[in-house]
Formats: structure tokens, C-alpha cells, sequence
């Protein structure tokens, strides 16, 4: 998957998460991604992997960044963004937050 523009995103099946089939599939798609939304974020990533043990030390690194792709792409959060700027949303505690999460399996 690319991130321009012009793409159309595919539906997600959990939209609070990034499954694993979602967004980049390769360091070179990543890469791209990542380049498209801030090339700073593509030094950031770089440096970061870099830096990174192998192993859990990389993963973690390449989820941050898979994350950030799914957080600048997605166009259901880009809604929620607007929406909440807007002041067309409700705020709630993040005990709600941690709450949803724990049921989720997440937290």
C-alpha cells in the first residue's frame, strides 16, 4: 500500500488498531510512506533502526512507524481530528480509554 494522496484507502477492520496486513508491508513501502508525510520522519525512522538491537528492538521501531503511517493516512482519523477541533465531539476520560482497551485485549 501506498500512502499518496490520491489512493484510495481500504477498509480497516478495527480502526483504533493496525493489524498486521494493514499499511506497509515492506521497509522499502515504510520507507515511502514515510517520505510522503514528512521526509523528516524518514530520517527520524532511519536513525532510530539504526540505532535499534535486533530483534523486539527493531519490531518496536517499525510499529511506531507503521503506527504514525496509519495515524497520518487513515481518513477515519483525520474525521475524528477535524471533528474534535471543531468542537463537534465529546470529550471523556481516559479511564474510558483504558477501559475500552482492557476489553479490547489491547492494554
Amino acid at each position: 500500500m501506498s500512502a499518496q494522496p490520491h489512493q484510495q484507502h481500504p477498509p480497516y477492520a478495527d480502526p483504533h488498531r493496525v493489524m498486521p496486513g494493514d499499511g506497509p508491508q515492506t521497509l522499502a513501502e515504510l520507507r515511502a510512506a514515510l517520505a510522503l508525510i514528512d521526509p523528516a520522519e524518514l530520517v527520524a525512522f532511519n536513525a532510530r533502526l539504526d540505532a535499534a538491537r535486533f530483534g523486539v528492538d527493531q519490531e518496536q521501531v517499525i510499529a511506531e512507524a507503521r503506527h504514525l503511517v496509519a495515524l497520518r493516512t487513515r481518513p477515519e482519523v483525520a474525521a475524528a481530528i477535524a471533528d474534535s477541533l471543531g468542537g463537534r465531539t465529546e470529550t471523556r476520560p481516559a479511564a474510558d480509554l483504558l477501559a475500552y482497551l482492557e476489553e479490547q485485549g489491547a492494554a
